[in-house]
């Protein structure tokens, strides 16, 4: 499990972050929602390493993981899709693949073959540098990138940006499929996704956490004016 505690965040002298406790659990899929600028992707560069945190707690199966490198909590057991994906584009999917392999310490030199029973659409187009694939077809290449080191959490930074609503639906399904082995941490905006694929939904707000609970649980009128503010 991963747990968030009282994190605080800063840019510079600004801070970010005021606070914040989430936790994501196996066999969940827990989404932060909320409008742009409220935090949710600092929240996960956080949770990476990848930006100053001078107080609070990240604890990864109750070990604290706040001292550590970005490539230590990577091989701790945390796959990390950012916004825009960021796959090598002159690579092929092969390779992409392969460096997943590499990042996360797996000693394989092949690709296991279940990744392609969730991921077939890679399978046929192994050879073809990421660059030259479809946007959904690229996001599913990035997950498949994290989830091939066997992550123990897998977080998801607005996994359907610029994707057609036929593929979102796809990647809501991998996403279902994936959690029965991980927890699973999403940042997204789209609430008619978050509300068909989320088990417990956190909403931000200036760098807060102003709501949590389950999809069904929450004040949807809140909810609305919280996301077009």
């Amino acid at each position: 499990m991963l747990q968030v505690e009282y994190l605080k965040a800063t840019y510079g002298e600004g801070t970010v972050l005021h606070n914040v406790s989430l936790e994501a659990k196996p066999g969940m899929v827990t989404c932060l929602v909320g409008r742009n600028g409220a935090g949710k992707s600092t929240t996960l560069r956080s949770i990476m390493g990848l930006i100053e945190t001078p107080s609070g707690d990240i604890l990864l199966d109750g070990k604290s993981i706040m001292k550590s490198p970005p490539y230590d909590r990577a091989r701790a057991g945390i796959g990390y899709v950012p916004q825009g994906r960021e796959i090598f584009p002159q690579l092929t999917v092969r390779e992409n693949l392969l460096l997943g392999l590499e990042a996360g310490g797996r000693k394989l030199r092949e690709i296991p073959e279940e990744i392609f029973e969730t991921f077939p659409i890679l399978k046929e187009f192994l050879e073809r540098k990421g660059g030259d694939l479809s946007g959904g077809q690229q996001q599913q290449l990035a997950i498949a990138r994290a989830v091939i080191a066997s992550p123990k959490v897998l977080v998801l930074d607005e996994p359907t940006e610029g994707i057609q609503p036929s593929i979102i639906q796809e990647i809501g399904q991998v996403i279902t499929r994936l959690k029965s082995g991980m927890a699973v941490l999403i940042v997204e905006q789209y609430l008619e996704f978050v509300m068909e694929i989320a088990d417990y939904c956190y909403v931000m707000e200036n760098g807060r956490i102003i709501m949590k609970g389950e999809p069904d649980s929450l004040d949807q009128e809140k909810l609305q004016a919280t996301m077009s503010l």
